[in-house]
């Protein structure tokens, strides 16, 4: 993990005092909301539907037991004991009152972390693979450069106002697992077929009301100049990007409106970069030296003899846990076990404070006091040992994080709708607390096998409804709360192919017929599967038709009725 220097701990605490100050000038009524709202927005203070909402940034998903101990001693003492977890690994807080959030930032930099930049019109946490640095189909650690762009961007002042928010995610495996098309920037770090390191760049990914993937305008940047050629992009972004309309201020709508034109003002301003004597930044060998050498394995860890991690007399329970939770890794005799934070009674991606103090007790116990926050909302621990997996399960079991559901229908994407957010048309809580009740079997959902449902509560995306396989929308008509079904969406993982938006397969339901909508879906997958096939690749060979003909016939059942 990266190691703050002193200059790190400085900038966090002094922007913690500045905001301290800020804080109570307004309180005292000397600086007005309309003057405060972009001071509070720069350091992930929301203002939402019953509360503030505090977003607290964990770049590239990386988390220390200390760390994590810390953020549960706020959702104890500020908040009503619980955080949620997010699709682009960070947490937020839902009911810290205003007054105390300066209390708040200073916790938070005790243990080096804050909330600066995870909102307003800036360039937002970096995102990365929750396996980056021990998969074994990695080609680069891209850690050190999530590291080095997020230091490059936070306090970049050219671009803290920009037309409008702004997400890069990076990985260097050949399995998408940060959903990189999907972003303002997706970075792939990878080697040519010399060896030499580069970024394939695709920019103008992006959800919401015009869902688009990313398009490839860089096939092998020089790692050296990466910095150089996102600085180009977001400049061209900054420059021409749209503020008339917030709806067409995201850089997709840009990049789909100019096309070739965009990529050769991005080029060209590249080029310029280059040539400005002194002005490109470029990455010396001596600062990714640096860096990098925050990300080596732990002390302890190098490769071991593979043990035989199941036997013919193993619990079930085990064996499925195992097979759903438990994933390879780059360093022989270790494993990446994710902790399930998808069960019945816990909204998907919440963690209560004492369930955040049994993660860090399981880091420091089987993973070096490190973990992960993963894509699909949950936990993982990248350095477990895989003769010490059965004494994990055990423990892992005791504290609620061993449901065997990774990649199934229960383990889904959920964002906090309308319950919390103010933006939210209706509630996804609800929604998600009724699907795992309905699909609560888990012999049910391994025969369903490997599906994304992904859930928003509104057109934002925060659930990335487009590209689950089965997506849900919450939509508002004349004030009442009703929901979208698309089938066919991906991510662009292996699994899912290439990335793309799903179809919606007719008109709303409400909310008590989403579970029988998604039980009628799902049964006609099942009915017509072929050998070997997922959800997604059924929908993708049947097309939307059967699955909109089974959704209709639930409405015409329950007008029936």
């Amino acid at each position: 993990m990266y190691q703050y220097t002193s200059y790190d701990r400085h900038m966090v605490r002094a922007r913690a005092a500045q905001f301290r100050d800020q804080l109570q000038r307004h309180l005292a009524g000397s600086l007005p909301d309309e003057h405060f709202r972009p001071l509070r927005l720069q350091n992930g203070w929301y203002v939402q539907r019953h509360a503030p909402m505090l977003r607290v940034a964990v770049p590239y998903g990386e988390l220390a037991a200390r760390q994590l101990r810390q953020l549960a001693r706020i959702a104890r003492e500020f908040d009503r004991d619980f955080g949620h977890f997010t699709t682009r690994q960070n947490l937020q807080y839902n009911w810290i009152p205003l007054d105390r959030a300066a209390d708040v930032m200073d916790l938070l930099a005790e243990v080096d972390m804050h909330g600066i930049q995870t909102s307003g019109n800036c360039i937002r946490n970096i995102t990365s693979d929750a396996l980056a640095g021990i998969a074994p189909d990695e080609q680069v650690d891209p850690r050190p450069y999530a590291e080095i762009l997020r230091q490059w961007s936070t306090f970049h002042p050219e671009f803290a106002f920009l037309p409008r928010k702004f997400k890069i995610a990076i990985t260097g495996a050949a399995e998408d697992r940060a959903a990189i098309a999907w972003h303002d920037i997706g970075l792939r770090v990878l080697k040519n077929a010399a060896g030499q390191v580069g970024f394939e760049v695709l920019v103008g990914g992006g959800m919401g009301r015009t869902p688009i993937p990313g398009v490839l305008v860089g096939r092998f940047v020089p790692w050296a100049q990466i910095l150089v050629y996102i600085e180009a992009v977001v400049r061209v972004y900054n420059r021409f990007g749209r503020r008339d309309n917030a709806y067409k201020a995201r850089i997709k709508i840009l990049v789909k409106a100019e096309g070739q034109a965009f990529v050769d003002a991005v080029n060209a301003e590249f080029a310029a970069l280059l040539a400005e004597p002194g002005a490109a930044q470029l990455i010396t060998g001596e600062e990714l030296a640096r860096v990098a050498a925050c990300f080596t394995r732990p002390a302890g860890v190098a490769p071991r003899a593979e043990p035989a991690v199941a036997t013919a007399d193993a619990p079930l329970a085990y064996t499925r846990w195992l097979q759903r939770n438990v994933h390879g890794h780059a360093v022989a005799g270790y494993r990446a076990v994710t902790l399930s934070l998808k069960r019945a009674g816990l909204a998907p991606g919440d963690a209560t404070s004492a369930q955040m103090d049994s993660a860090a007790d399981l880091a420091d116990r089987f993973s070096h006091g490190e973990l992960r926050v993963t894509h699909d909302q949950n936990l993982l621990l990248p350095w477990v040992r895989a003769d010490e997996l059965p004494l994990l399960w055990g423990a892992a079991r005791e504290a609620g994080f061993a449901t065997p559901n990774i990649g199934l229908l229960t383990d889904m994407i959920n964002c906090p709708g309308g319950d919390f957010c103010a933006l939210a048309n209706a509630r996804s809580i609800p929604v998600a607390a009724a699907l795992t009740e309905r699909f609560a079997d888990l012999d049910e959902q391994l025969d369903i096998g490997d599906i994304d449902l992904h859930m928003s509560g509104c057109i934002n995306s925060c659930g990335h409804h487009h590209t689950g396989h089965i997506g849900i929308l919450g939509v508002d008509k004349d004030g009442a709360e009703w929901y979208q079904v698309s089938v066919g969406g991906s991510d662009g993982s292996t699994l899912s192919g290439a990335p793309a938006a799903g179809k919606v397969i007719g008109p709303s339901f409400s909310a008590d017929e989403v579970p029988d909508v998604l039980e009628a879906v799902v049964a006609t997958y099942r009915a017509q599967r072929q050998a070997g096939e997922h959800f997604i690749d059924t929908a993708r060979r049947l097309g939307v038709a059967p699955f909109r003909a089974a959704a209709d016939a639930v409405r015409r059942d329950t007008a029936a009725a």
